[in-house]
Order: C-alpha cells, then structure tokens, then sequence
C-alpha cells in the first residue's frame, strides 16, 4: 500500500532539495538560478529547501555574525534555506578554493542530512563537482532520486584556460565527473553543446540528458531609462559605454577588451566599463594602468537589485570568453540580461551564443579574441547606436518568448515530478 508521501508524488512533487554552495545575497549566475528556480516552485505551492554554504563570494569575506558558526536555518521568499560551514576564500588561488570547495562538500553531506526533512528529490548544482558529490552523498543518505545539474563542464573548462596541467587532481575530477553522471537519475544542463559535449566525453545517454536553459527573471529585469542615477554616479555623461558585467575570471578573455580600449584611447565618446569581481581583476587593473588607459573604468560587484540599473545605462553589452573548442558550447547566462534589458550585444563566443544573439537580432558576432575586430565593431557600435538600441529593443520579445524563467521552472518541475515518481515506484518495488 502507498504511503501518503508516494500518494502526494503521484499528484504533485512536494518537497525538492536543491544543494548550491551559492545562494543569495551572493550575486552571480548560479546564485540566481538557483534562486529563481526555487521561488518559483515556492510560488506553485511546493515545499523547496536549498541547502548551501554562508555567504561569502567572491570576495572570501564572511559577515561577522556568520563567522565560526556551522550551521543556520533561514526562510528565504518562502524557501527553507540551511546554511552550512564553509572555509571562505576569495575567487583566486586554486588550493584555496578547492579547500573551500571540499569544506562545503565535507559539512553538506554531514550536515544536511540531519537538518532537512526527506525530499521527493534532490537537486545538486555545478560548478563545482564537489557540491555534486555533497548532492549525491545527501540523496544517498536520505534515500531519496538524485538530479545532477551541469552548468560548466569540470575539468573541462579548467583545461581549456590552462588553469591546472592534465594531472593527478584532473584525473580524479574526470572520474568524478563521471561517477556523477552515471549514478544520478537524471541530469540537467544549461545548453544543448553541454549536452553533446557529455554524451561525446563520456558516453552517458542522451536520453537521460535534459537540457533547461539558463534564462532572466522578467520582474527583475525590466528595460529603464538610460539616464539614470548610474550614469550620473559613476560620471558617464552622454558618453557611449560599452559594459562588461560579471567575473573577471581566466575563461573570459578582458585583457583582450582592454587592448581594444587601448586601440580607442582617443575616442574621448567611448568608455569601457568593468562591473564586478574575480580572479583576474587584479592582473586587468594592473594592465589598464600599465597601458595609461583614462577610458576604462573597474566597479565593484554590485547587488542584484542595482544590476539591471548598469544594464539599463549602457549603450553595448560585451559578452567575451577565450577562443577555445570548448566555448562554443557555453551559453553565458548574461545574455539573457542584456537583452531582457533591451540592450545590444556584441558577443565574442561562437557557436551556441553567437546562434542565440543572432536569432534573436539583439547583437552581432565577433571571433573570439580578434582586437582588431572588436574594436571595429565598437566604432561600428556607436555610428549605428540608434539602430543598435532598436535591436536591442526587439530582442527582448525573443527572450520573453524562449527564456522566461517562470516557464522554465515549470518545464523543469514537470521533469522533477517525473523522476520523484519514478523514485517511489522504485522504493516500493524493493519495500519488505
């Protein structure tokens, strides 16, 4: 005979636990994925519960009142949000974050099994693979159908920007990767190129591979007047701004837009400017003041609610990444944001994002790390802003159309609801 558990998953899923090291009022794509999925089945009337680290990213830096504590409990917009012990470090050096990854794992899987009630099923989001493993430790001590979303491929993508040699510790994530992949009941991506990407490398059948894009909450990213308290903050004046917002890590490929800004030094119009935080933001400043650059400006990380304010106030967003193989198949949630925020992009990835910009007509296309050509499509960017900004203009309907958040939870819930079903036939079958 049923429970009343397995009779609820048969109507409705009930309870989801989704495990992210990141969670607001951290900023940043996977922060806010998880957010938003998580608010919405809220909303829906389900029970959701995200089990993630303290707030500390990407400076490293812990709230005082949060320091030396292990575990906290917190509602959140209608989401139970248990916090666990993590060792905070800032996103640079490779040992450091490994250990703050592991940190997570370690206290996740000890943890949270003893301060969540049992879930229908859980979720477990990467970057990065040891929050997967915390994911699969969790659902494996609660009995409950494992769910493993990729939204970067590790090690992968540390291969592709030189960040650690093929070694030992590459090895043991590819293995990691692959013990996840094939002990989940169901895997999610990001992008239809990650999913090629999994089946190729590691053999994994498609059909177990769902993909749910990354997309934009429409409440929060509503189109606003381009004179607005950024420009006046940060002195912008009338002055063409070509933006760049999010991490200034290794895979990104800044130092390329800098010798584009140091090709148009002269250009007095034009500013460039860089909003955020990351492992090479450092090295980026040090170039622009090696360089002399008056036309470049560095703005720290801001908060969710004033990000679609700098959306709002630039003429060109600027969505780079380096020129490599792997890449092509990356679609950058920030694309999502600047056209939902009805502004024109030029984008420097090829494949998946390049086909996204173009589809949508909010943006053109430059190879991946050419100077020469990024600078000329700038000049070209601000001769044609009128005719750039109307682009920008109807690309918000393709992304409302395709890329709505809300309708991606509810794509995706219907996916969860599948697997927790399946997950309860699969208890009974083997009850005493």
């Amino acid at each position: 005979m049923q429970t009343s558990s397995e009779d609820r998953i048969v109507q409705s899923l009930v309870r989801i636990l989704y495990v992210s090291q990141y969670f607001p009022p951290e900023a940043g794509a996977p922060s806010a994925r998880v957010h938003e999925l998580a608010r919405a089945w809220v909303a829906s009337g389900h029970d959701v519960t995200v089990l993630t680290a303290f707030p500390h990213h990407p400076t490293g830096i812990k709230a005082p009142g949060d320091r030396g504590v292990v575990t906290r409990r917190e509602r959140i917009d209608g989401i139970d949000v248990v916090r666990t012990y993590v060792y905070a470090a800032a996103n640079q050096g490779t040992a450091k974050r490994m250990l703050s990854y592991a940190s997570f794992m370690t206290s996740a899987a000890l943890i949270g099994p003893l301060r969540v009630k049992r879930p229908d099923v859980v979720i477990a989001t990467s970057p990065q693979l040891l929050c997967g493993a915390a994911g699969w430790a969790v659902a494996r001590t609660l009995r409950a159908p494992f769910v493993f979303e990729v939204r970067d491929l590790w090690p992968e993508t540390i291969l592709a920007i030189d960040a650690l040699p093929d070694s030992f510790v590459v090895r043991r994530l590819r293995g990691l990767s692959r013990f996840l992949y094939e002990h989940c009941e169901q895997l999610v991506t990001v992008g239809e190129g990650y999913k090629r990407k999994i089946v190729e490398l590691y053999g994994i059948d498609p059909a177990r591979i769902e993909v749910v894009h990354n997309g934009i909450d429409t409440a929060t990213f509503v189109p606003g007047e381009r004179d607005n308290e950024v420009r006046r903050e940060y002195g912008w004046g009338d002055r063409f701004v070509a933006l760049y917002l999010g991490t200034h890590g290794m895979c990104h490929g800044l130092d390329r837009v800098l010798e584009s800004a140091a090709a148009l030094r002269d250009r007095t119009d034009i500013l460039f400017a860089f909003v955020g935080e990351g492992a090479e933001k450092g090295a980026l400043k040090a170039q622009a003041q090696r360089l002399g650059l008056t036309n470049v400006q560095f703005i720290d990380q801001q908060t969710k609610a004033r990000v679609p304010l700098f959306y709002a106030a630039c003429d060109l967003g600027l969505v780079t990444l380096r020129n490599t193989d792997l890449f092509q198949e990356v679609l950058p949630s920030k694309i999502f944001e600047y056209l939902g925020m009805e502004r024109p992009i030029l984008v420097s990835v090829d494949g998946e994002a390049r086909r996204l910009v173009e589809a949508s007509g909010g943006g053109r296309f430059v190879p991946s790390e050419d100077v020469p050509a990024m600078t000329a499509a700038i000049l070209r960017a601000h001769r044609e802003r009128d005719e750039m900004a109307a682009a920008g203009r109807r690309a918000r309907g393709y992304v409302l159309e395709h890329f709505d958040r809300t309708r991606l939870a509810a794509r995706y819930l219907d996916l969860l609801a599948g697997v927790a079903r399946s997950g309860a036939a699969a208890r009974r079958a083997v009850a005493p």
